[in-house]
């Protein structure tokens, strides 16, 4: 099924959509719009809190998404199962599962939402084109990008739940 729907996609490919989709894509390329917009929330005193939150998010969406999942489950990427589709791109040299572009979009979507950001909004229509351009560009197949979707989610909630935690945890007194 993941690769009918791929094949799918692969129908509506024309010249300008290729550009749209690696313009988008390359916005997701190592989180850099993530990582930019996090330094941004972490500059000023106002929205550092949520800048914290997406920092701890962001990292163990890393180590959950890059490090640990990408390497378990060691899943090879559509363009090299079927080699019959000419990437526009350069291929990715890392595993397919989960997608970490989507994974870390989600991550920052959900953290943003969850702290009621009116940034959600835009950065939640971002991360969709983001996860779809992955799949148009034939570097992720449709579950990829739905594990990348639960990933980042669960790493946005968790970064939440630690900056609670640590925020609350009572500091012992000097002596």
């Amino acid at each position: 099924m993941d690769m009918q729907i791929l094949n799918l996609i692969q129908n509506i490919r024309n010249n300008i959509l290729d550009q749209i989709m690696i313009f988008i894509t390359h916005l997701g390329s190592a989180g850099i719009t993530w990582i930019i917009l996090t330094m941004i929330l972490l500059i000023y005193p106002k929205t550092r809190k949520i800048g914290i939150i997406l920092t701890i998010a962001l990292l163990l969406d890393v180590l959950l998404c890059n490090i640990l999942l990408k390497n378990l489950v060691a899943r090879e990427r559509p363009f090299s199962v079927n080699t019959s589709i000419e990437l526009i791109i350069n291929a990715p040299t890392d595993y397919s599962f989960p997608s970490g572009h989507t994974s870390a979009s989600f991550a920052v979507v959900s953290v943003l939402y969850l702290v009621k950001h009116p940034l959600w909004k835009p950065s939640f229509i971002l991360a969709v084109l983001i996860a779809f351009s992955r799949m148009y560009l034939y570097v992720h197949y449709p579950t990829d990008i739905i594990g990348g979707m639960i990933c980042g989610m669960i790493c946005g909630y968790l970064g939440l739940k630690i900056y609670q935690r640590y925020r609350t945890t009572k500091k012992p007194k000097m002596l």
